[in-house]
């Protein structure tokens, strides 16, 4: 399946997929702009979203996990995630701790928050369809997985 075949599936756990790797660089990127800042409040809501991109990192992309030697308690904490419930919460989680960064005052992270949640919408958009699952594969999903075994 290409990607474009996935976009096309209409399956909106590739739809959260891809918008929690948009939310990867966002994160990554914010966390990093708002670090500088002088407000000690938004410095800490920005190493917060620094450490959302790293967890992010690891729970839409499992191709990582084989590659990159972690620790079997933190493997465990990131299988907790396979379910589309669970995603969609812990982005809910994250999300609304980026929409609590508003309390330093308005900053860019306010569009890591807007992703999050989009994220968090679209995997529970598919649990309430009942759809399953289905990872991308140019992210390591069924295919690429394997491969490296």
């Amino acid at each position: 399946m290409t990607l474009s075949e996935e976009f096309r599936s209409r399956n909106f756990s590739i739809y959260g997929q891809w918008t929690g790797v948009i939310c990867i660089v966002l994160c990554f990127a914010l966390g990093i702009a708002n670090i500088f800042s002088f407000n000690a409040l938004r410095i800490v809501f920005s190493i917060v979203c620094l450490v959302c991109s790293f967890l992010i990192i690891f729970i839409e992309i499992p191709f990582l996990l084989r590659i990159c030697p972690t620790s079997s308690k933190f493997d465990a904490f990131i299988r907790r995630f396979t379910t589309i419930w669970m995603r969609a919460i812990v982005y809910l989680a994250m999300s609304i701790v980026q929409w609590m960064s508003l309390f330093s005052g308005a900053s860019s992270l306010i569009a890591a928050a807007v992703f999050l949640l989009l994220a968090s919408l679209f995997y529970a958009l598919a649990g309430l369809k009942s759809q399953e699952f289905v990872g991308s594969k140019t992210l390591g999903g069924q295919g690429l997985a394997q491969m490296i075994v």
